[in-house]
């Protein structure tokens, strides 16, 4: 597994976490993100238990143990949080931030000790040592409850499914040709997102942010000018069809 800095101030810093080419041919190659500020960790969509070493493993370089006191779950799919049972234990007086309409389903994951903080329809902010993180609906993208994250001093938004791409996870980081990085996206959006009006809303609402990395969890990192395309090139989409 590979990590890999993608913005830095002087406060704080964002990570990402991929690339694995160990892994089995039938498990899904995930990204998966953090925020480290001087005293504590935001952790995004830590992975499958599959990956739990590796991933654990490669956070201690950055951060202690004792200093990861937010964990993010955008949605309930085992690719992106089927860890959690053992975060939990390694981690417990951290706080998971996941969708209230998904506790009951994340639970199962293992969950005794995290506290468990239920995030409203409409969003929060969460406040990372005097860095806020906005948490932002993404409801229907692809699950009936849904978040992004986004950080607006770093100018990062991590979009969960939005934007992935299946790929080697020998890919690039970053998009390069949009057009090329086309045939990679279209299908997985058109199956995977059921509402066309849902994604009309993200549009709307992300439009109005400032982004410079958009951050999916599956393929490559949009970056300047891709972001925008992206965005374009999804409101034109139309999404909830199969190819037959």
């Amino acid at each position: 597994m590979e990590s890999h800095v993608l913005s830095k101030n002087n406060s704080s810093t964002w990570f990402m976490f991929g690339r694995d080419p160990g892994k089995s041919a039938d498990i899904i190659d995930t990204n998966q993100y953090m925020v480290r500020t001087k005293k504590s960790a935001f952790l995004m969509d830590p992975g499958g238990i599959e990956l739990f070493s590796t991933m654990f493993a490669m956070i201690l370089r950055y951060a202690p143990a004792d200093e990861i006191h937010h964990i993010f779950a955008s949605h309930q799919d085992p690719d992106i949080i089927s860890s959690l049972g053992l975060w939990d234990q390694a981690v417990p007086d951290a706080k998971l931030y996941s969708p209230w309409l998904w506790e009951s389903f994340i639970k199962h994951f293992g969950m005794k000790n995290m506290e468990y903080v239920g995030i409203p329809d409409q969003g929060m902010t969460v406040n990372v040592d005097g860095l806020p993180l906005e948490l932002i609906p993404a409801h229907y993208l692809h699950s009936a409850g849904n978040f992004n994250v986004y950080d607006p001093a770093h100018k990062v938004l991590m979009s969960g499914d939005i934007g992935a791409a299946l790929e080697e996870p020998c890919a690039p980081i970053f998009v390069d040709d949009f057009d090329e990085h086309i045939p990679k996206m279209r299908a997985f959006h058109q199956r995977w997102m059921p509402s066309n009006q849902a994604k009309l809303r993200w549009v709307e609402r992300v439009r109005s942010l400032d982004i410079e990395f958009l951050c999916p969890q599956h393929g490559r990192i949009f970056k300047g000018e891709n972001v925008k395309r992206f965005i374009d090139w999804f409101e034109q989409l139309q999404v909830g069809v199969t190819q037959n």
